[in-house]
């Protein structure tokens, strides 16, 4: 093993003489049982300029907790990667241009038709390159699993908890992510400059639009002139392949190097505390673990996309501005925001010689509004529990009633909007009234998220009242026993000391509570609205209606002694 002599031993200096070269008696011996190999060598050399094996030993031992709800964000990791392999593969043969051209290819009912060469490329990739079909429809189909993946793994992470200090900035990152795939997905499955994808640019067109003062300016900018010009497409690449994935790395870096550096959650449980995790290495065993799961995640969405066609383009048709595809659907990511405009009633103010169209710009106005609310979220409750505490275990959705409950809303809310932007296709295929379906998104944005939000706290309360119960009975076991005065009773079995640490582990805050009006020289007290408002909430969030309080050592001890346990 080759050693550097700046370090070396051999390379002291004597007294009466300078620093000696080092030969290779001087050498430091190598601790290897045989001659190192071009790889090891590598490694070596390597180390001495970058110090791998110093990285190295620091972080492949990490540990890493094992539970089948982290895989989300795998998923979402893996599918970005599946993204960029095959989108680069596909800017070798696109060609962002709205220059008009005539069809002559392998899809002879568009043969003659004049199209962009935008829609001409993607038609040759789909039909005249080897593969290329096969290909596209992996990159479209991991776009959506992508966001879906993010999505769920971000609703995973809001359920436990998990965005609280010291991860408020991981949750941002997070947050972001989520929202420039939702965009770049968007900006993707416009390329093609097809009759769907057209229609949906038309979209944004009008959107923009609406904004007050500015909306023309906006428009003529991005489009270059008027719709649909002829710079739309070759913007929304430039954009697409290379300014928002650049920013997605640089954040997925980010979040990965904090995942690392304020080390995983995990669940409660015997021996896992707020100081240690409990789990496995990352090197060999989770990274033996993660390289499969990769290949299995690329087998799946190479499944889907074989099976399974996404925006099929050709049965389209190329973009033309006076026409509109039937059954136009963005992909369900953006559905939402379709949806808010479909359930707007159309309605204009007339001020002073200009139009506002409150039926375009309040969605575009709410659209934002719908994603701050749950990502501003943690901040609230941080602020309403004042908790300056570092927490690496994870709560049980059912032990944060408030928290589920508000996120339970706003899933129901974005279903409501998901229903509303496809209410022609429900109408359709239910045989519905497409006016009695607009009426009911329209009252279910108002009422959807409030019913949810009782139902699922009420939900919450019951599941902690069953496992109170369970901690303090045990189990139930399915015997029946007759007791001698004829009374059947079910037996309970104890749970274990595990099960009742992981049933108890979880911590119950207490309301903030005001002091009194007046002190004690009986001097009114100013205590201002933000003190007011924050113990206010702070009574709905840990009240006595907001959470059923944890059996205590005593009562376990007065059942468990014969009063009831059998």
């Amino acid at each position: 093993m080759s050693a550097d002599t700046s370090s070396s031993p051999s390379a002291r200096t004597t007294a009466g003489a300078g620093p000696r070269a080092s030969t290779s008696a001087d050498a430091p011996s190598s601790s290897r049982a045989r001659p190192a190999n071009k790889a090891e060598t590598l490694a070596d050399w390597a180390d001495g300029r970058v110090g791998i094996y110093s990285l190295g030993k620091a972080n492949l031992r990490k540990i890493f907790p094992d539970h089948w709800s982290f895989m989300l964000g795998e998923i979402a990791l893996y599918t970005f990667v599946i993204i960029i392999i095959t989108g680069v593969w596909l800017t070798l043969f696109f060609v962002p241009s709205m220059t008009e051209v005539v069809y002559h290819g392998r899809f002879a009912p568009l043969n003659g038709i004049r199209m962009s060469e935008a829609y001409s490329s993607t038609l040759d990739i789909s039909f005249d390159i080897r593969g290329g079909l096969l290909i596209r429809q992996i990159h479209h189909w991991a776009a959506i699993v992508f966001v879906a993946s993010m999505f769920v793994h971000m609703m995973r992470v809001f359920f436990t908890g998990a965005f609280r200090k010291p991860r408020e900035l991981n949750w941002l990152f997070g947050a972001g992510l989520l929202i420039l795939g939702m965009f770049d997905g968007f900006m993707g499955y416009s390329l093609p400059d097809d009759l769907l994808s057209g229609t949906g640019i038309r979209f944004m067109e009008g959107a923009i639009l609406s904004v007050p003062i500015v909306g023309t300016y906006l428009m003529f900018f991005m489009f270059g002139g008027q719709f649909p010009g002829f710079a739309i497409i070759p913007r929304l690449f430039t954009v697409h392949i290379l300014l928002i994935p650049g920013i997605m790395l640089g954040l997925l870096v980010a979040h990965l190097i904090l995942v690392f550096y304020h080390k995983h959650t995990q669940w409660a449980g015997p021996g896992r505390t707020e100081k240690n995790v409990v789990g496995m290495p990352l090197m060999p065993v989770y990274m033996a673990k993660a390289g499969g799961f990769f290949f299995l995640v690329f087998g799946v969405v190479s499944a889907m996309a074989a099976i399974a066609t996404v925006n099929p383009i050709w049965a389209y048709g190329p973009y033309r501005p006076d026409q509109v595809s039937t059954d136009a659907q963005p992909d369900w990511y953006m559905g939402y925001s379709e949806g808010l405009v479909r359930i707007m009633p159309g309605s204009e103010i007339r001020l002073w010689g200009h139009t506002l169209n409150l039926g375009v710009f309040v969605p575009l106005v709410v659209f934002p509004l719908v994603l701050l609310a749950i990502w501003l979220y943690p901040f609230v409750e941080n602020w309403v529990t004042g908790d300056k505490r570092e927490h690496h275990i994870l709560d049980k959705p059912r032990n944060a009633p408030v928290r589920t409950a508000f996120g339970a809303a706003w899933i129901g809310l974005y279903l409501v909007l998901l229903a509303g932007g496809g209410n022609d296709l429900i109408a359709t295929h239910f045989h519905w009234s497409l006016n009695a379906i607009t009426w009911f998104c329209r009252v279910g944005f108002f009422v959807v998220p409030v019913v949810a939000f009782f139902i699922t706290k009420r939900w919450c309360l019951g599941l902690q009242r069953r496992d109170r119960d369970k901690v303090l009975h045990g189990r139930e076991s399915g015997i029946i026993r007759r007791k001698p005065h004829g009374e059947f009773i079910e037996v309970h079995e104890p749970l274990t000391p595990a099960q009742l640490y992981t049933y108890t582990a979880h911590e119950q805050y207490e309301p903030v509570e005001l002091p009194p009006e007046v002190d004690e020289n009986g001097v009114a007290r100013k205590l201002s609205r933000t003190n007011r408002l924050r113990a206010k909430l702070s009574e709905f969030y840990f009240g006595r209606y907001s959470q059923i309080p944890k059996p205590t050592t005593e009562e376990h001890e007065e059942v468990t002694s014969g009063h009831g346990h059998h």
